[in-house]
């Protein structure tokens, strides 16, 4: 659990860098929400990083073992990546900027595919629900680096220097890295290039079927749809209601941390209770709900209680539906194609943050805040509809492995 604590941590701080501080980085040097919302299409390794899992399933660098030695190359990628950011301008070079945080995602959605091997290779099934929960609230609690620590800065900081303290956070993904040992886990079978690329689907086909992939797939890119368009704007959300850069780090650092570690603990406890599908149901309720509480915040104004009480509200919320639906992935791959089972279905989660994401600046601009976080609301629905199916409240769930 202690693992999960910092894989979560490594796993989400180069994500929250890419969708929290350079947003706000580029408002402030005049970019226009437009171009800021079409700056979500960086993401797009995180969608298709399942292409090249297969190839980090199958082979290793040398030393370090086969999962431990590809996580220490991309961390070590990211803090230099994160790093060299804020030598750009952003109001002359936003090309540059965003070719730059595509080589930052690269590396971030590269680790993921090995953290998220590895922690499924070393949590036991019974313990998927808690181990992914923990591994989620670190990953959210990570955010508050780049999203308050790092804003708190940049009051008083130039942004190059903001940007190398924000990379040097990675230095605890890689120290675990160097602590931690190789699992012990089934490798796949030695076969050649199109045979490494096709058994991981192969094999959840001939386990799952046609119909539940399909149904899953679907599932996987509407759950979180519209929670990751509700937030994918929020630092120049809390900017264009007139808060500081110094008052939402200040207060996303209260309101978040303690719901962020008390649904962390209360979601897993709870998953081991109640079984991953109702979670499920349950922590997807307050997370539809969460979302609301940003239209109210849109309509009353630069509130800082308010302020405190959305964000703390949507970390426990999204917080316990990210945990559950993370546990729900892991308990449909297999442990010998764990990197690549695991990225596919990431990564089609991924979809929206993308694909959606970069409309949202445009949508905002035609409609208006209030409307675009019930726009966002409504969104989420669909997703909730899929679990009659995927996730039945009454089912006896049975672990996959």
């Amino acid at each position: 659990m202690l693992i999960c604590i910092f894989t979560g941590f490594a796993s989400g701080l180069p994500l929250y860098v890419l969708i929290q501080l350079v947003p706000a980085w580029l408002r402030e040097g005049g970019v226009s929400l437009t171009e800021i919302g079409f700056f979500a299409l960086i993401l797009m390794p995180y969608n298709w990083k399942f292409l090249w899992a297969p190839f980090l399933d199958r082979w290793e660098l040398p030393l370090l073992g086969r999962r431990r030695g590809w996580l220490l190359l991309f961390q070590l990628g990211l803090l230099l990546s994160i790093g060299l950011l804020g030598w750009f301008q952003p109001g002359s070079q936003t090309a540059t900027i965003a070719w730059a945080a595509l080589i930052v995602a690269f590396f971030g959605a590269s680790q993921d595919v090995v953290i998220d091997a590895y922690r499924r290779e070393i949590l036991p099934d019974e313990e998927l629900g808690l181990g992914n929960s923990i591994h989620v609230q670190a990953y959210r609690l990570s955010g508050l680096i780049p999203g308050s620590l790092s804003l708190i800065l940049a009051d008083i900081l130039p942004w190059e220097s903001v940007f190398w303290i924000t990379a040097g956070f990675m230095l605890a993904g890689i120290g675990m890295t160097l602590c931690v040992a190789e699992p012990e886990t089934e490798r796949p079978p030695a076969m050649g290039l199109y045979g490494s690329v096709v058994a991981p689907f192969k094999e959840y086909l001939q386990r799952k079927g046609w119909q539940a992939l399909l149904l899953i797939l679907c599932f996987m890119f509407l759950y979180k749809l519209g929670d990751n368009m509700a937030t994918a704007l929020s630092t120049p959300f809390y900017l264009d209601l007139g808060f500081t850069k110094t008052e939402i780090g200040l207060v996303a650092k209260n309101a978040a941390l303690w719901p962020a570690i008390i649904g962390g603990l209360l979601g897993g406890g709870l998953m081991i209770k109640l079984g991953i599908n109702r979670a499920l149901w349950l922590f997807g309720v307050v997370q539809v709900v969460s979302i609301l509480g940003f239209a109210v915040l849109a309509a009353s104004g630069a509130k800082l209680w308010l302020l405190a009480l959305v964000i703390g509200f949507e970390y426990l919320g999204v917080g316990l539906g990210t945990a559950a639906f993370t546990a729900f992935i892991a308990r449909e791959t297999s442990k010998m194609y764990a990197a690549t089972q695991f990225a596919l279905f990431t990564a089609l989660a991924a979809l929206p943050r993308t694909f959606a994401n970069a409309s949202t600046g445009w949508i905002v601009e035609q409609i208006g805040w209030v409307e675009f976080f019930v726009l966002c609301a409504v969104l989420a629905l669909p997703g909730m509809l899929l679990l009659f199916w995927v996730a039945p409240w009454r089912s006896d769930e049975s672990v996959r492995s």
